[in-house]
């Protein structure tokens, strides 16, 4: 007997981890995708994916996966897309996800029915529809363009078009060409970046700020040990505003360095205005006068691009990475309504649940800095655990609270970070680390990267060797001025051995 029906829009990481979560509570669960393969975004033959074939992660490996994941053997610390797709496969198969998924299924249609949800599709040119007891919505939200508002940008005649970055599929068109990139985040930099290793005409960066800009690794200590520690986490929840961005910036200018010491713009004096992105080579291509950093676009004149500045360049190609609009245009319009959908966010209880709309459930739809898979994982469980009975669902009080405080936080803040997401979602299933009396996991546990391991050494479904992964984990990743301080109060030498 199982405990409903269960509907999956998406089989990217967010609605994989969703049905193993609800499948192991009991749920009997069917998985949507559109694509006639799993692992959405990393999927690059996905028309829904903006990966290019030869893209790496940004983001380490030990971040950009699950606790119940495992990268293949001589994995590097930034796999390829391919690896983390052949790394999702194995967690299909390993719990048995690949049977509960449609293919080629483009879901066109969510409504209320009749005490659950009415899902549409359409597969082989041929609609369908379901009734099923719950969904949950696990499209993405990196999937549909958003194109700037620019003069002249419709009538560019540069030989290689406008491409925006979510369809950079094939670097090497672009060889020789002088390349305008548009925007100052994370895609536009990587694009930037790529390009002019590849010893292309000229690259250009068209940016309406400079955002301080921190490299994936220092000194050989991936950033998550630095930036998305659990100790970072619980300062979230205790600081005020101030004093989070007077902290941030600090250790911006000090891990990273002010752009304008590379021959970027200065970023702005209000950290909260500057705003934060990673790229491990853009600011030395910027010292090395291989991107040349430009103010934005006023307009463009056939093939010429002229800056707000004034200055003037020519074009082959304008590559634009400006963003994403959130697409979830099968939403019905009471559904669309009800969670008061725009293009940029939609407003729910700890970004998961509406208090009128019982049953439904979304997952890693927000915004964030640093990678999803460890946040997806926790959310996932919360999900499964509440419709599954083993936490007690919110109350409606609760839920409307939290509708409120969702709107607030998207007001004031653009977008959430890593480690802060996914110790949110920890608490409220009873899973922060807890490290009872052992002394050497209480010495390290406040400095440890945010993993999905970390949040399997507490509360439900913990997994006895998670502890043991964890101070291993410690011990060959953390600063080594980190691991000297910690290991001289606790007798042991900077590699966690007795001393």
């Amino acid at each position: 007997m199982t405990k409903g029906t269960v509907a999956i829009i998406g089989a990217g990481v967010g609605g994989l981890v969703s049905a193993r979560m609800l499948a192991g509570e009991g749920f009997d669960v069917t998985v949507f995708e559109s694509h006639d393969d799993l692992g959405g975004q990393w999927n690059y033959t996905n028309t829904n994916s903006g990966v290019w074939p030869t893209m790496r992660t940004n983001t380490a490996d030990f971040a950009t996966k699950t606790s119940e994941m495992k990268f293949r053997e001589g994995t590097k610390i930034f796999p390829r897309n391919t690896e983390v797709l052949d790394m999702i496969n194995d967690f299909v198969d390993i719990y048995e996800l690949r049977q509960r998924c449609r293919f080629g299924c483009e879901v066109t249609g969510l409504s209320q029915a009749d005490g659950g949800y009415e899902v549409s599709w359409k597969q082989s040119g041929e609609h369908h529809s379901q009734a099923f007891d719950r969904v949950v919505v696990a499209k993405g939200r990196f999937n549909k363009p958003e194109m700037p508002d620019i003069e002249g940008l419709d009538g560019f005649t540069g030989r290689g078009g406008v491409v925006h970055a979510f369809n950079y599929k094939d670097p090497l068109q672009f060889r020789d060409m002088n390349i305008v990139v548009l925007g100052g985040s994370i895609s536009s930099m990587e694009v930037a970046s790529d390009q002019s290793l590849m010893g292309t005409g000229r690259v250009y960066m068209a940016q309406r700020r400079q955002r301080y800009v921190m490299p994936k690794m220092f000194a050989g200590t991936p950033l998550e040990y630095l930036a998305f520690t659990l100790e970072g986490a619980q300062a979230i929840a205790t600081s005020t505003v101030d004093e989070l961005l007077a902290g941030a910036k600090e250790f911006l200018e000090l891990e990273g360095g002010n752009p304008a010491r590379y021959g970027a713009p200065a970023p702005h004096e209000d950290m909260a205005e500057a705003g934060v992105t990673g790229s491990q080579h853009y600011l030395n291509l910027v010292a090395e006068d291989r991107i040349d950093v430009r103010p934005w676009v006023k307009r463009i004149d056939g093939d010429q691009v002229t800056f707000e500045d004034g200055s003037t360049v020519q074009a082959d190609v304008i590559i634009i990475g400006t963003g994403f609009e959130l697409d979830l245009a099968f939403l019905s319009d009471d559904i669309a309504r009800t969670v008061n959908l725009t293009s940029h966010g939609i407003d729910l209880a700890q970004f998961t649940f509406h208090p009128d709309l019982p049953g439904l459930a979304f997952i890693g739809l927000f915004a964030q800095l640093g990678p999803y898979p460890v946040v997806l994982e926790q959310q996932a469980r919360w999900v499964a655990y509440c419709w599954g009975g083993k936490l007690p669902m919110p109350s409606d009080e609760d839920l409307r609270q939290g509708v409120k405080d969702c709107v607030e936080e998207q007001h004031h803040v653009g977008y959430r970070e890593q480690h802060e997401m996914a110790l949110r979602f920890a608490r409220l299933i009873g899973a922060t680390p807890e490290a009872g009396d052992d002394g050497e996991l209480a010495a390290i546990l406040p400095k440890c990267a945010t993993t999905g391991e970390l949040y399997r050494i507490s509360g439900p479904d913990a997994y006895p060797w998670a502890v043991d992964y964890v101070k291993r984990h410690f011990w060959s990743h953390a600063p080594i001025l980190t691991r000297r301080e910690i290991g001289s109060r606790i007798g042991r030498d900077q590699n966690g051995n007795p001393v």
